[in-house]
């Protein structure tokens, strides 16, 4: 942490980070409930929950795919024009969505398009233009903010959402979505402004820290632990909700767990991040995978109940995104910020491929099997897996040596 004659964060850091946490906000929150829609929607287009889980894997994939794209737009044109981009897609995503009479228009409105759109309005666009815009101690607690906003739209919106539901229908609910989502376009001006130019022999150019990240052991450690984090948010955000209704419970609880994930993540994503600016970001990783570990396993051991579900709800929401800013924190301190959206656009789209596996499994084992035990079991392992793949990280900066004038 800053010493009491460091400077502190500049209005223009603080405008950037209030605006590019409403933005996580909006999104975030309006795509966590989307495991809301799985029955209803499977109810009325009559799909199965294997085919409404490929749907959310191909968004989840597709978003990672275009991460590392857009997170280089980003970091050459600003996150402003990015976001206000991802906000139009997401409309029309949405739009199609609530249109969709089969899974054909399910896939292109939440699968393809809203994919595409969360690229641009989540985050690693907002994480590249705050990275840059406050000091390097400043960095992991306002990587801790902006991560908090995801989990406060997940708090507010889930369960307006369930109520949305409640009231009207499906369609109508994602209509009203949509019109939440265009809020994002005015707020892109917080975070609107191209990158500042690198002077000559600052950092790398983009091929170079490329091949640079890509040799360095480390950066693969990073994305191996961020693949379990995306399996384990894909699976519980998607099939909670419909794990709970099997075993009997009311849809009322399942919204709220997804809200108290939502709201205990907005604690936990700030003190995460400034316990990663105090000590080791690696270790506290680690601890933060083999908890989540610890909090399935006595999920499933205690017999099921509202109160047990909102506990572990509370439990798992407190280590729901707390990887954002320990991942992009040691992005960031061991590679350098010039390219700070396209490298965290790689790790995510790890991430993301872990999501895929996620919602996509367990939907299939759902359906083979009639139980979800298996992808439980499975979350336990990977969390494990993930715990240790970060205790050999290197957190230091990489040493690049001097470039050897031309002659």
């Amino acid at each position: 942490m800053p010493d009491a004659a460091a400077p502190g964060i500049s209005r223009r850091a603080w405008i950037m980070i209030v605006t590019g946490a409403l933005i996580v906000t909006l999104s975030m929150g309006v795509r966590q409930a989307f495991g809301l829609f799985l029955r209803p929607i499977g109810f009325h287009l009559e799909i199965d929950r294997q085919t409404f889980g490929l749907v959310i894997a191909a968004q989840n994939l597709i978003f990672g795919l275009a991460m590392p794209f857009v997170g280089a737009w980003a970091d050459k044109m600003g996150a402003g024009r990015i976001a206000v981009g991802g906000a139009l897609i997401y409309i029309a995503g949405l739009a199609i969505a609530a249109s969709a009479a089969g899974a054909l228009g399910l896939m292109i409105g939440f699968g393809a398009l809203t994919g595409i759109a969360m690229a641009g309005v989540t985050f690693v666009v907002v994480l590249g233009a705050v990275g840059r815009a406050v000091q390097p101690h400043e960095r992991t607690v306002a990587f801790g903010i902006v991560t908090a906003g995801g989990s406060l739209g997940q708090f507010l919106v889930v369960p307006a959402a369930q109520g949305l539901l409640d009231a009207y229908d499906w369609r109508a609910t994602l209509f009203i979505l949509a019109a939440l989502v265009a809020l994002i376009i005015p707020l892109a001006l917080g975070v609107a402004g191209k990158p500042p130019v690198a002077e000559k022999g600052e950092g790398l150019p983009l091929k170079a820290a490329l091949a640079e990240a890509s040799a360095d052991r480390s950066f693969w450690l990073l994305n191996a632990g961020f693949f379990v984090c995306g399996f384990h948010i894909a699976f519980v955000g998607t099939h909670l909700p419909a794990y709970i209704r099997d075993q009997g419970l009311s849809a009322g609880v399942g919204a709220a767990s997804l809200a108290l994930i939502g709201l205990f993540n907005i604690a936990g994503s700030w003190l995460w991040g400034v316990w990663g600016s105090k000590g080791s970001k690696k270790h506290l990783l680690a601890l933060l995978y083999a908890l989540r570990g610890v909090a399935m396993v006595v999920f499933l051991l205690v017999p099921l109940s509202p109160i047990s579900v909102l506990i572990f709800a509370a439990t798992f929401g407190f280590l729901w995104l707390g990887t954002v800013p320990l991942t992009n924190g040691l992005v960031a301190q061991i590679y350098g910020v010039r390219h700070l959206s396209a490298l965290g656009g790689i790790v995510f789209l790890s991430h993301q491929v872990g999501a895929f596996l996620g919602a996509w499994s367990a939907g299939w084992a759902f359906d083979v099997t009639g139980s979800y035990q298996i992808i439980w079991l499975v979350s336990i392992g990977l969390a494990v897996t993930a715990a240790f793949a970060n205790l050999p990280i290197r957190e230091a900066a990489l040493v690049r040596p001097q470039a050897v004038p031309a002659e």
